[in-house]
């Protein structure tokens, strides 16, 4: 019951928002607090990774969101030859739409009797190491919301392009099972480097990610937008094949008939 209370109002405080920003349906998915995979994120994420129990010392269980951007943001900065006015506000305003909705869903659930807790949508980060303190990608990971690309990003159903939140709640619920196929064009074997290829400072390679390198960039498209808030975000690499959906191989492709997200894109 709180399971499908928590699904709903995500998807109708999204559905509900009015502002410059445009969304598609968010998706939402679930985890144990005593997943072990949490402790793992101390290897995987950061030293400094926190657990759900560190939010909140009660907590049974994690709740994940994506919010994805529509085809035409993802258009627009992907034609763009920097990085699009409206992808720049998209992200501070997706940013305070993830703060509101965890703060709905804390009062909310509070009427319930249920505890929550949860961190900022972004700038919870070691500046030094540039590694997130409470990293929603890989929390979102573990609600089973989706799968790795080769641009370090989570490539969910609808997509990497959109903006991840999530919170720890004192209740028990359902987990979402962890994805176990690849959504990644490359990671499937597919000639794909499209992400790589769209970087504009060479940061992102097949290799890894240069974080000082991809920070840097971002810092500057902040001083470009200088009349916007805080918006240290590029999403070049997020405009690729894997923006909108999974996508399709080529042999996918010609085995359903249906032209789609693909290879090269």
């Amino acid at each position: 019951m709180v399971r499908a209370f928590i699904e709903n109002l995500i998807v109708d405080l999204v559905r509900r928002h009015r502002g410059k920003t445009a969304y598609r349906t968010p998706l939402v998915g679930f985890a144990r607090a005593d997943d072990p995979g949490f402790a793992r994120l101390r290897e995987v994420a950061s030293p400094r990774h926190l657990l759900p129990r560190d939010l909140l010392p009660t907590a049974r269980a994690v709740v994940a969101f994506f919010i994805p951007f529509t085809a035409e943001l993802v258009a627009g900065n992907r034609r763009h030859p920097y990085v699009s006015r409206e992808w720049a506000e998209a992200y501070i305003e997706t940013n305070r739409l993830i703060g509101s909705i965890c703060r709905a869903l804390g009062e909310e659930l509070g009427k319930k009797g249920v505890q929550a807790a949860w961190e900022r949508p972004t700038h919870n980060f070691d500046t030094v190491a540039l590694e997130s303190l409470w990293s929603h990608k890989h929390v979102a990971y573990l609600c089973g919301l989706g799968k790795f690309g080769l641009h370090h990003m989570l490539i969910t159903r609808a997509g990497c392009a959109g903006r991840l939140g999530s919170l720890v709640v004192d209740v028990p619920l359902s987990p979402t099972p962890i994805v176990s196929g690849e959504y990644c064009l490359y990671r499937r074997g597919e000639n794909c480097t499209t992400c790589v290829r769209r970087c504009p400072t060479g940061a992102l390679t097949v290799e890894g990610l240069d974080r000082q390198k991809c920070y840097r960039r971002l810092l500057e498209v902040n001083e470009r937008y200088q009349d916007l808030d805080l918006c240290d975000v590029c999403g070049k690499c997020a405009t690729g094949p894997c923006a909108l959906a999974v996508p399709r191989t080529e042999k996918e492709s010609k085995a359903t008939g249906i032209a789609g997200p693909g290879v090269g894109e």
